[in-house]
């Protein structure tokens, strides 16, 4: 293949990369060995070593064992950022039994769907969270439940109020849950370590299954072997030159693919301390740079966005902040250049998807960094456009679907052959992304396949659109969805919410989109909204807006 690419990388960064054949727990290990007294998490000031963490991951997979956890089990984690998402992880990993990790925000209805698809019969979670998990009992394979105090990982002063909440939450669930009941503290304390070894597995086992967030339909389960996750770390670290004198935050949250490679293994590859939120806030997330100064996070556009928004956001220093990485949704020119213009961070976007683990794609840490460019394949991935028609290869400049081959490519989805089919030909990953390379090897998103709006017979892509919303001075946030129509097909309606203290109206911003844009392609409704659906990382749901619009079209017909 030609890959122009390779002339931008940065110079710390080879072509390809040795990634060993290793249980993903591994990375854990290796650094708890090289750097034991180095501190691996941060939890609202208080600090736990590699060898603290690794001691107890240990200590847990024991005890997990001795309930039979092993290989062919599966065991859900519904938990926020937090030392115990870590600690549980790799235990679970240890002792040979798959990683299913769910979102927290999830209702007891969404939860059935996910533990009866993916069988796992084990929870770890926390008290706040028994309310929607004990229901499962009975209706789900699930039947046993470990949960976890926040306040065993919080410094002493918040640790008795945090308890004073907990544990009312454990006593009223317990006698209720007709499951077996664990505290995670007890079966760490507990465990039984004579003659523990972590379990023997292979680089191609199953170490991993991820459920896409369901935004384009339902959610699938994504596995992913140790082997895959490994090679994915060993990207990350390396293009973004990680090292044991950087501190990365984590705030996208760890269930998700890019929270979990980009803001934990990775990180703990390297070495580096790794500062966690359990939850995002605009202001807390300053007050936790301010307060930590990390050198590296993660986001998506929306936190950006937010933390602009911050009216007092000058009184917090960002300048720690050597790099932003963005990803998980567009990151518009026009959200890139406030966010570095209000707090001085240089934002750079990547790109990534969960049947890859994650990011594959970025621009250059330190070199050429084009603005609207998701960046250049990492080490090892091969990357090319097609067309959305043929299939057949597109020369650089034309618009078609990306598709990727990489050795972190997932294994397949769960009980979906059909679905793996049709995503995984002839070893490469159909993405479903559109987009174009230019002549330099960058990549560009135009949009998803299935966001793709026909107008008329005309193919409108949302982010053109989407990108004028943001060059808005009156807008906060926004987005673009197609929406049925019974003469065009499909007409395209956004939604948008003002910055605090700005008025406008449905026809100010019609006509503004009729200076910038062809006739066919300007939006017929605008809706004003205070806030806008979003996934848990923060991603804005064109699904669910477009639901509700077919749901309101349907009432109306009927």
């Amino acid at each position: 293949m030609n890959r122009p690419w390779y002339r931008f990388y940065d110079s710390h960064v080879p072509k390809s990369l040795n990634y060993p054949e290793m249980p993903l727990y591994g990375l854990l290990d290796e650094s708890a060995r090289k750097y034991p007294d180095s501190t691996l998490s941060i939890f609202f000031g208080k600090e736990l070593t590699y060898r603290q963490i690794k001691e107890m991951s240990d200590r847990l997979a024991a005890s997990l064992m001795g309930m039979g956890i092993g290989k062919g089990k599966k065991v859900a984690l519904i938990l926020p950022n937090s030392p115990a998402f870590v600690i549980s992880y790799y235990a679970v990993l240890k002792t040979g039994a798959m990683v299913v990790p769910l979102n927290p925000l999830y209702t007891t209805h969404e939860l059935e769907f996910h533990f009866t698809d993916s069988e796992a019969d084990t929870v770890i979670t926390i008290p706040l969270f028994l309310e929607k998990v004990v229901p499962l009992v009975g209706k789900t394979p699930l039947k046993r439940i470990i949960y976890s105090y926040l306040s065993d990982y919080l410094p002493f002063p918040l640790n008795i109020a945090q308890l004073l909440k907990e544990f009312p939450l454990v006593r009223k669930w317990k006698n209720k849950s007709g499951a077996d009941f664990y505290n995670l503290a007890d079966l760490i304390k507990h465990a039984n370590l004579r003659g523990f070894e972590p379990a023997d597995v292979d680089p191609d086992d199953d170490a991993v299954m991820i459920y896409s967030g369901g935004t384009t339909g339902v959610a699938k389960g994504i596995i992913l072997s140790h082997f895959a996750i490994v090679a994915n770390a060993h990207m990350i670290k390396t293009w973004g030159d990680l090292n044991p004198e950087e501190k990365i935050m984590s705030v996208l949250p760890f269930f998700h693919g890019y929270g979990m490679n980009v803001t934990m293994n990775a990180p703990i590859l390297a070495g580096m301390p790794i500062v966690m939120l359990p939850r995002f806030s605009a202001r807390g997330m300053a007050k936790a740079i301010h307060r930590y100064k990390p050198t590296i996070t993660a986001a998506v556009p929306t936190i950006l966005v937010a933390l602009s928004n911050l009216k007092d956001v000058d009184k917090y220093d960002f300048s720690s902040l050597k790099a932003v990485w963005v990803g998980a949704a567009p990151l518009t020119k026009a959200i890139k250049e406030n966010f570095e213009k209000r707090t001085g961070g240089r934002a750079i976007e990547g790109y990534g998807l969960t049947e890859a683990v994650t990011a594959i794609m970025a621009n250059p840490y330190r070199g050429k960094h084009k603005v609207g460019s998701i960046g250049l394949p990492f080490p090892d991935v091969d990357a090319k456009i097609v067309s959305i028609e043929t299939g057949e290869d597109l020369p650089p400049g034309e618009q078609g679907e990306i598709v990727l081959k990489t050795p972190t490519v997932m294994k397949g989805y769960h009980n979906l052959p059909e679905e793996t089919k049709n995503t995984l030909k002839d070893g490469w990953l159909y993405t479903g992304d559109i987009g174009y390379m230019d002549e330099d090897g960058y990549f560009y998103i135009t949009d998803r396949k299935k966001d793709l709006i026909i107008v008329g017979g005309f193919n409108v892509f949302p982010r053109e659109i989407d990108e004028l919303i943001y060059k808005h001075p009156k807008v906060k946030e926004g987005i673009t969805v197609g929406v049925p129509d019974d003469y065009l097909g499909e007409r395209i309606k956004v939604f948008i919410v003002l910055k605090e203290g700005e008025t406008a109206t449905e026809e100010e911003f019609i006509e503004y989109f009729r200076e910038h844009l062809v006739k066919y392609k300007v939006p017929s409704e605008v809706e004003f909204r205070k806030e806008l659906p979003k996934s848990a990382i923060g991603k804005i749901l064109r699904r669910v807006l477009r639901e509700e619009e077919i749901k309101k079209r349907k009432q109306k017909n009927d």
